[in-house]
């Protein structure tokens, strides 16, 4: 079978299971396999692919028609221009998670103090691409995981990031007593368990239910990281939180005046409520 034959017997395959975009996958995923690019696949499309090589593409095909996520497939995700090992046990780094990036990032680079959290620190993606681009920052961040804590270990290490992050099981703050934070950043479980049914099948047959999910209302846990949040943050440290695209409304009213001040809502995209920013007030 040559690349040119193998390329349209995928995009075909891929096609009768609705995967969007058929062609593009099927040569990401070849390319994968064959250890090339796409331009390769072009320049040589009538190069004789080998029994192996043949052998391990339909495998990598059957698994992207069953709708496993082609991040898993291959085990990595670039996120904010730096490239994370992924696996089942972590949520896929997506880029409307890059806007809560960004503003930790503006924020750490104008503070003296530049000590954050991260609660639920799945891949490592968020607090690793702080870390990155905030020098001499330095991070403590959890998870309920014990398998996510081993990929943002790994991750942590390629980067070679480290020396400047602690990383720990935690059940939101119950492992960490760090007090005086400048920041707090999360990504928490807010998919009511109701509306998984609703999310895109690579999302609620694959991805980790307890990165997703409460298994309540998708508020349980962002209440309880408001409330602790606070006893941890130094006076005029900042809450960063992405948040559902319904929830603007049930969030800032948990965010209590006497205890917080300047809240924002800071829009994705698609003008849709992403991350909900917080200051605590002085003491």
């Amino acid at each position: 079978m040559m690349i040119a034959d193998a390329l349209r017997f995928g995009a075909q395959l891929l096609a009768e299971a609705a995967i969007p975009e058929h062609s593009k996958e099927a040569a990401s995923l070849l390319g994968f396999v064959i250890g090339r690019d796409r331009a390769y696949l072009i320049a040589h499309d009538d190069l004789q692919l080998g029994a192996k090589e043949i052998e391990r593409f339909e495998a990598v095909l059957r698994r992207r028609a069953s709708h496993e996520p082609f991040q898993y497939i291959v085990g990595k995700q670039e996120f904010f221009g730096l490239e994370f090992k992924v696996t089942p046990d972590v949520l896929i780094p997506r880029p409307e998670t890059e806007i809560l990036v960004e503003h930790a990032i503006d924020w750490l680079n104008r503070r003296e103090a530049r000590r954050f959290c991260e609660i639920g620190i799945g891949s490592g993606c968020i607090s690793l691409a702080i870390l990155a681009n905030v020098p001499d920052s330095t991070c403590i961040a959890g998870d309920v995981s014990e398998n996510a804590l081993l990929v943002a270990v790994e991750n942590a290490l390629r980067l070679g990031l480290q020396q400047r992050i602690k990383i720990v099981l935690s059940d939101i703050f119950a492992s960490m007593d760090e007090r005086g934070l400048d920041l707090i950043v999360t990504n928490p479980p807010y998919v009511a368990l109701k509306d998984i049914g609703g999310l895109q099948i690579e999302v609620r047959e694959h991805e980790p239910l307890v990165a997703l999910t409460d298994r309540g209302n998708g508020l349980g846990i962002i209440r309880r990281i408001i409330h602790d949040s606070a006893e941890r943050l130094a006076p005029g440290g900042r809450l960063l939180m992405e948040i559902g695209w319904d929830q603007s409304e049930p969030v800032q009213a948990m965010l209590l005046p006497e205890v917080w001040q300047r809240i924002d809502l800071i829009p994705d995209l698609q003008g849709i409520p992403r991350v909900v920013s917080a200051i605590k007030t002085s003491d």
